[in-house]
């Protein structure tokens, strides 16, 4: 593959269903569609953590969460194991981040990065401590005040990310034919579609309050029960603050108008790039760090594995990638860091040798390799550790202490009938079990977060320091504080 430049674009909560590329009858996403046309969209893209800092952090190093032990958004990267961007650097290739990376504090060297602009972290180095208890689950009630605050209107979020679309057209315009010698990274980091749920009027507006679709299996009686899910719903309790259907369906009309709204920034640097006379030589990588629930099975935020939270929109375009391609083979966020060294043209370092991904250039061009992909959840609400595989049309989640779950995605892609006690599926979740130990030891990793999580406990001074001290439903944007609760 030939060497070019690479501009990796990165939102924040991005249902992959709520895209056109992928289906969506209603949403309106033309540049990300425009963008999939010419280049390759994977179907079967996932998180390896459906939370943002565990995500990140793999996403970074392209080691899953239980090898890098950021188990939570109390626990971010610091800048060990390497990252992708320190392999870069060391070759003379330059990285910059404009926008969200959620690591422990901005040290652009030892984040991987020659410069970090507009860098946001997790709050005061810290982050969200009230995520680390897991024992007995608080209840947290700032959560409720997702659905009563959907509006249409400008936040600081949206204002953030006109800041960071800003700062990268600048960034494409001014600098980046100052670094020739090498292919450059550009990473841009966006928090929409991230909550607050509100959108700009004009993305806001494009959606009719009464047109929206109803979230599936949203009823009461229709919401599926797992013990995992009941502690979520208890400790989470998105859902409990809403008053009406019409909040339900305010909320998705924010929700769409915020992906509107990213759509639109995104086509703001795309344009930049081609004004700059640099898109030939340049290929476009877009993702999420994970998706949201949008009120499916009652459900809002992430944190689960299904489809609309675990699942990921992936388009690569340029190059070299295969136009107008749709691509079945299953893939992580790990495997963005063999794509962006390959993509740049560095050399793969011994040390990476043991690394889970493999290039998105190289499964978009028929050449994947049979592989297990993991997606780990150890974070706020877990009330236990939870694990997910693809086994082909399969999707397998291992729960420790727990009844698994088992779907056909082939036969059941809304993910409404759950087979994980279903006696004629016995030996498809042994065989996917098999898959998920050739990968991690679930119960091995499963202590060794809750022991991680303890010792941190201990060194902010106990549970009861962190209930007094409160938390925060967002990281706010650099220069904002985050409004904090009990």
């Amino acid at each position: 593959m030939k060497p070019q430049n690479l501009l990796f674009i990165l939102s924040d909560e991005h249902n992959k269903k709520v895209t056109g590329a992928y289906g969506h009858p209603m949403i309106r996403t033309p540049n990300l569609d425009r963008l999939a046309v010419r280049g390759t969209r994977f179907t079967s893209a996932y998180t390896n953590c459906p939370i943002c800092v565990p995500a990140r952090a793999a996403l970074a190093t392209g080691r899953y969460v239980h090898e890098v032990r950021c188990w939570d958004n109390a626990i971010a990267y610091e800048g060990r194991p390497a990252a992708w961007g320190h392999r870069l650097m060391a070759q003379g290739h330059r990285a910059v981040s404009i926008g969200k990376l959620h690591y422990t504090r901005s040290t652009p060297a030892a984040n991987g990065f020659d410069e970090e602009i507009l860098p946001l972290h997790i709050v005061d180095g810290l982050g969200d401590l009230l995520g680390l208890i897991r024992d007995e689950l608080p209840v947290r009630t700032g959560s409720r005040k997702l659905g009563p605050e959907a509006a249409r209107g400008e936040s600081e979020y949206t204002a953030y990310d006109r800041a960071i679309t800003d700062a990268a057209v600048r960034w494409i315009t001014e600098e980046a034919r100052r670094h020739r010698d090498k292919p450059w990274v550009l990473y841009v980091g966006y928090v929409a579609p991230h909550f607050p749920l509100v959108a700009p009027p004009e993305f806001f507006d494009l959606y009719p309050e009464d047109a929206v679709p109803w979230p599936g299996q949203y009823a009461p009686d229709q919401r599926p029960r797992h013990p995992f899910l009941d502690a979520m719903r208890n400790c989470m309790q998105y859902d409990v603050g809403f008053t009406d259907a019409a909040m339900v369906r305010r909320a998705i009309t924010a929700y769409f108008g915020l992906v509107s709204f990213l759509d639109h920034n995104i086509g703001r640097v795309l344009a930049a790039l081609e004004a700059a006379g640099l898109m030939q030589e340049t290929r476009v990588v877009y993702g999420s760090d994970h998706g949201d629930n949008l009120g499916t099975r009652g459900l809002w935020g992430k944190s689960t594995m299904y489809e609309e939270s675990a699942g990921i929109p992936l388009i690569a375009a340029g190059e070299g990638v295969p136009a107008g391609q749709v691509s079945d083979v299953p893939v992580t966020l790990v495997d963005l860091f063999p794509t962006i060294l390959q993509g740049v043209g560095a050399t793969p370092h011994a040390d990476d040798a043991d690394l889970p991904g493999q290039s998105l250039f190289e499964i978009a061009s028929g050449r994947a390799r049979a592989r297990v992909i993991l997606s780990e959840y150890h974070a706020a609400a877990a009330a236990a550790a939870t694990y997910m595989i693809r086994h082909g049309r399969f999707k397998y989640v291992h729960y420790v202490g727990m009844p698994p779950m088992l779907f056909d995605l082939a036969a059941d892609p809304d993910e409404r009938t759950d087979l994980g006690r279903d006696p004629a599926h016995a030996a498809v979740r042994a065989a996917c079990e098999a898959q998920l130990r050739s990968v991690v030891d679930p119960e091995a990793a499963d202590r060794q977060a809750r022991a991680d999580q303890a010792a941190k406990i201990a060194a902010v001074g106990g549970r009861e320091a962190i209930l007094a001290r409160g938390t925060f439903r967002y990281s706010p944007p650099p220069g904002k504080k985050p409004v904090m609760f009990s």
